[in-house]
């Protein structure tokens, strides 16, 4: 996929899916927009937003779950050293106790008093007994805690490996709830626009709430995030002569932009194009935005540069959710222009 230009889409509360976007019901050829086309265009696009924050912090997570996975590592990389100097000690508390075997101090204290040849050499063999106890001792003392930080530690490293399991099971449980309900909406969305291309009439504008644009170019792309797919003069049989203009493949309620300034000359429904909105520029071009799914803009309006105008889906002659994008020299088909380059020389190279 390819990303140009992102725009941080300011979210106020995560999966606060409940509150309705503003609406003005109008005409665009037919039927005004209803309450409820409002609703499922809206709660796409809020949809849309709560994934990609929600992906954030998917992402976000994903590099904490990386630095818990590195530091889980490191201890137990300190948990090897430990096993080691442990095995190092017991190692060593053997020979303490073979040597004091061997040296007499397994010998009851009376046996030793009988053997002793003279008091000082009591003494001398009481002095090295009791420092040969003392040494099994300080052994079994450092083993002993030894073992019981070895143990705390283990404690520690299954606690870290299970906290970095558990959050990642709950981002992608987050994400994937959202994307689920993000996918169902969004063939409701495509259900009412195919219910307006078989009547052949609009159901009007959906007026709804989005991010202001702030751009510093005059000119876009129509999709933020996008795939290409058919290009401009690609043959086939979907098309009767050649393909005449560039599709993006978009998820269905991906918001479309107005590539540049201008004022809507046409927002019809039916035919091949499905759901399709015409903008005249101030060069007196003109771009198309077809196979949608919603338009948030009546016939008349004025756009800005990277207004949103409708919603991408899958009406009229489609094989699949994309957008098609047009540029022509007059409003009406036959007079397009390979877009690419169009938009290219205009400083929005697509690709």
């Amino acid at each position: 996929m390819h990303s140009s230009r992102r725009r941080v889409l300011i979210v106020p509360v995560l999966l606060c899916l409940s509150g309705l976007l503003a609406t003005r019901p109008t005409a665009a050829e037919g039927e005004p927009g209803d309450s409820s086309d409002s609703r499922i265009s809206a709660r796409v696009a809020r949809l849309y937003e709560d994934a990609a924050v929600a992906t954030q912090r998917y992402e976000a997570g994903r590099r904490e779950a990386e630095k818990k996975q590195v530091r889980a590592r490191h201890v137990e990389g300190l948990l090897t050293r430990e096993r080691r100097e442990i095995g190092v000690l017991r190692e060593d508390l053997g020979r303490i106790a073979r040597a004091q075997y061997r040296g007499g101090g397994g010998l009851p204290v009376v046996a030793q008093l009988v053997l002793a040849g003279s008091p000082d050499k009591l003494m001398r063999g009481q002095h090295v007994f009791s420092q040969a106890n003392l040494a099994v001792d300080n052994a079994i003392g450092r083993n002993r805690r030894a073992e019981a930080r070895l143990a705390a530690d283990e404690a520690k490293a299954v606690e870290a490996w299970q906290a970095v399991e558990r959050h990642a099971q709950e981002l992608a449980r987050l994400k994937k709830d959202i994307d689920d309900k993000l996918e169902q909406a969004r063939w409701q969305l495509q259900g009412r626009a195919d219910a307006s291309v078989a009547a052949g009439s609009c159901r009007g504008a959906v007026r709804l709430d989005q991010p202001p644009a702030h751009f510093v170019v005059d000119w876009v792309a129509p999709v933020e995030t996008y795939a290409l797919s058919a290009s401009y003069g690609s043959g086939g049989t979907r098309w009767a002569n050649r393909h005449t203009g560039q599709d993006f493949a978009v998820p269905i309620g991906t918001p479309v932009r107005a590539v540049g300034a201008g004022r809507v000359v046409r927002v019809s429904c039916g035919g091949p194009f499905g759901i399709e909105i015409v903008v005249r520029h101030a060069d007196g071009y003109y771009t198309q935005y077809a196979h949608l799914a919603a338009v948030t803009v009546d016939q008349g309006d004025r756009v800005t540069t990277g207004q949103w105008i409708g919603q991408s889906g899958t009406s009229g002659n489609s094989t699949g959710p994309h957008l098609h994008f047009e540029v022509r020299v007059t409003p009406h088909a036959g007079s397009a222009l390979d877009p690419v380059p169009w938009l290219a020389a205009r400083g929005a190279p697509v690709g």
